[in-house]
């Protein structure tokens, strides 16, 4: 009797055990999906136009120095903004949403920014998702180009480019109004 036992806890065991690790459980650290689940969704392209408003002049300033020298030299400054996005350039037009994050001078010899920053918009069919950009823009170039390196909502797993253009700038106060033209591609 005893042997019998030892013998059918020994192959239960045996079979607890390969099955756990020929099948790996829910804690795997990563695990590959099925193409056709990943293939049923289309892929299109989106392109969005409107007008960023970099403002750090007045009462509510949207864009703030956290960092920086005390030098005019402009390199190591760094920003942060919650901008509004407008349909037009003028500040009284329809708002479509937000850009939030950070900019910072990142060259030595020219100014030139990296940029960190979300597009949260606010109305349409786009209405509480998001495109994060990081990048380069050297501020002295007419038509600047940024990658999209992601989003959420509607926008997970985006990807594509900002062309940025600067309509107006006040060199007293650096308040800015830059038009923005972005492709992204997402499901």
């Amino acid at each position: 009797m005893t042997s019998l036992i030892k013998n059918t806890l020994t192959i239960t065991f045996y079979f607890i055990l390969s099955s756990s690790l020929l099948h790996p459980s829910n804690g795997a650290f990563s695990e590959e999906i099925s193409e056709a689940i990943s293939m049923k969704r289309m892929e299109k392209t989106t392109r969005f136009h409107f007008f960023f408003h970099d403002i750090h002049s007045g009462k509510s300033p949207s864009a703030i120095k956290i960092a920086g020298t005390p030098d005019s030299s402009l390199f190591g400054d760094t920003f942060m903004m919650d901008n509004t996005l407008t349909e037009h350039q003028e500040g009284t037009s329809k708002v479509v949403g937000k850009a939030q994050g950070m900019y910072a001078f990142a060259a030595k010899n020219e100014p030139a920014l990296l940029m960190v920053l979300n597009l949260e918009f606010t109305q349409g069919e786009f209405n509480g998702s998001s495109l994060s950009v990081l990048g380069r823009n050297p501020v002295m170039v007419d038509v600047r180009e940024m990658p999209i390196v992601g989003g959420s909502g509607r926008f997970r797993y985006a990807s594509g480019y900002a062309l940025a253009h600067t309509v107006w700038f006040e060199p007293k106060t650096s308040d800015a109004i830059v038009e923005y033209n972005v492709y992204v591609k997402h499901y």
